[in-house]
């Protein structure tokens, strides 16, 4: 690699870069506290950590202290040199260095195994690599936090200091991800959600969300446009139960292939399992009735609520949840017809997708290990799935191994307002379940076939596609999502019944409307209605009362100035049926 210039855009490099600079970071640790103990140091999304052992508890200052070594460091320009040892002598090595963690780590290799380490001056550490070349190579480093974690991740093991780092080629480039950061902190869904009173978390029901009035507002357009959106495009609408017997998640092999993901129950001495699926149900329903060929495509949509087990330090607000609602459908199609409806998936989740301004890449994720069906049957799947999103010409990326167990699929990866990206759309074709469900339609020569199967989301989950969405906006939404979309306020008690008859009238087209008559300041009452993120905060005093008009401001894009009710009527209706961002 050359070193005066790092291909930042290949995550291979981006992976070599923040590897090295967990090892500078490990090397200043050391310096600095001389007698710290070394555990495991890899590179992460954006960034780095490495966990430490020491008696001194890191703090804020300290985190200043290690990152001046880390540039004295980095200014030395240490080469960095790779050399193997056989297990016994790198055993002998660490234990000398008494990095007893590192022992551990040894011992648990084969005995035949060359163990790799990498020197950079006085400090040497185990590691697979790869590196940089020099210390040199790395340019702008920012150590961000310390937090506890367990010795390989469990918690009967000695907790350690894990301390998180990131690292860029430039100062630029690592200030923009600084700032992007702490505007993230900002949008931050639990903060808003709270401020705008959207959905608690409670400990009674750690990773169950509770969806307040307000929320459910945002809950329900969603849902009401992801109906709307499917009636237009030939889909039926099913529900199907929360809980089923143990037989069927047999038959569907999620309990196989799922179970340690699943929760459980006896209902009159049966075992049933509560669905962490929709498509068992959908199965059941195709099932019900003899199909011919002529009723093919058939598209069942359901919004399925489902429930899967999540280890408590999982859990993350609306994004990582014990129960959720997918926005599911099970097409079910002839051979034949399979392409074409990719291709009509692909062309919705667009569309969708579009609609809340959010750009998107395309990944297909191949056989994974643990899988049912045969090779031919997933050579098949996964062609169709190429070809489909190829005809399409949208670019894609392979992800090896990735697939469900059923079958091979397509990812939908949206970019928000900050360029993070977010696994939401997916679409899986299944050969698998209609065989194990026995699935059947009569063709044309009058014998039962075999119908191709289509599992797909586009939200992918009501609850983390609302919180992608108050981090994307901000909490700001579009007029046809806000739960609030104008708040009517008075600069004194005298003009509350006029405030009131506009509220009304805004009603009664159709607009959410809140007026706040109290005996407060303006300035007060303003500032409450912008940290409520209402869409339109309409002012009323005596000159707007005498002339039937409001003062208007918009949070996104400031003072409207004086409207007539009726032109603002007209404006705000014309934008929530338009559906504008």
């Amino acid at each position: 690699m050359a070193k005066d210039k790092i291909d930042f855009s290949s995550e291979e490099v981006r992976h070599r870069y923040r590897h090295t600079s967990s090892h500078i970071m490990a090397q200043a640790v050391k310096k600095l506290w001389p007698n710290a103990k070394l555990a495991i140091g890899p590179a992460i999304e954006n960034g780095f950590y490495y966990d430490i052992d020491m008696e001194h508890k890191i703090t804020d200052q300290d985190l200043l202290k290690i990152q001046k070594e880390m540039k004295r460091i980095i200014q030395a320009n240490y080469p960095i040199e790779r050399f193997e040892l056989p297990r016994k002598e790198a055993i002998e090595l660490e234990k000398r260095a008494g990095e007893d963690y590192k022992v551990e780590l040894i011992e648990d290799l084969p005995e035949d195994a060359v163990i790799s380490f990498y020197k950079q001056g006085d400090f040497t550490d185990l590691c697979a690599g790869p590196h940089m070349d020099s210390t040199g190579q790395i340019k702008a480093v920012k150590l961000t936090s310390v937090a506890g974690a367990y010795w390989r991740g469990d918690e009967h093991n000695k907790m350690l200091q894990r301390i998180y780092g990131t690292s860029f080629p430039s100062q630029a480039e690592l200030d923009d991800y600084l700032a992007k950061i702490e505007e993230a902190k900002k949008r931050d869904h639990r903060k808003i959600g709270k401020e705008m009173d959207l959905f608690a978390l409670y400990e009674e029901g750690p990773g169950f969300p509770f969806f307040l009035p307000k929320g459910m507002i945002l809950r329900t357009q969603l849902e009401n446009y992801w109906r709307e959106e499917h009636a237009k495009r030939g889909y039926d609408e099913i529900k199907t139960p929360l809980i089923l017997n143990e037989q069927l998640w047999r038959t569907s092999g999620h309990w196989d292939h799922y179970k340690d993901n699943m929760y459980f129950t006896k209902i009159d001495d049966e075992d049933y399992a509560i669905k962490p699926m929709n498509c068992p149900g959908a199965m059941l329903a195709y099932k019900r009735t003899m199909h011919s060929y002529r009723d093919l495509p058939i598209r069942l949509a359901e919004m399925g609520q489902v429930h899967r087990h999540e280890l408590s330090g999982a859990l993350h607000g609306l994004m990582r949840v014990r129960t959720f609602t997918q926005d599911d459908a099970h097409i079910f199609m002839l051979p034949e017809q399979v392409k074409d409806e990719i291709l009509g998936v692909v062309n919705f989740i667009d569309d969708v997708y579009k609609l809340f301004g959010f750009k998107y890449h395309v990944e297909l994720s191949t056989r994974p290990e643990d899988s049912m069906g045969t090779d031919g049957e997933w050579s098949m799947a996964e062609n169709a799935l190429k070809e489909a999103i190829e005809d399409k010409g949208i670019p894609y990326v392979i992800n090896e191994g990735d697939g469900a167990f059923y079958g091979p699929k397509l990812d939908f990866h949206l970019e928000d307002s900050l360029g993070r990206t977010w696994q939401c759309g997916t679409i899986q074709l299944d050969m698998q379940m209609p065989q194990r469900f026995d699935l059947t339609y009569v063709g044309s020569d009058n014998h039962k076939h075999r119908p191709v199967m289509i599992h797909r989301v586009i939200f992918g989950s009501i609850e983390r596609f609302i919180g992608i969405l108050i981090e994307h906006f901000a909490g700001k939404f579009p007029l046809w999502l806000a739960p609030v979309q104008v708040k009517v306020l008075t600069v004194a008690e005298a003009f509350a019944d006029y405030a009131s008859g506009v509220a009304n009238e805004l009603r009664e087209a159709g607009l959410r409307v809140e007026v706040d008559i109290r005996n407060e300041k303006i300035g007060y009452k303003l500032r409450e209605a912008r940290n409520q993120r209402v869409n339109y905060i309409l002012v009323i005093g005596e000159r707007e009362q005498e002339a039937g008009t409001a003062s208007v401001r918009s949070t996104k894009v400031g003072e409207l100035g004086v409207m007539d009710i009726e032109d603002l009527k007209g404006k705000l209706v014309d934008e929530v049926n338009s559906k504008k961002l």
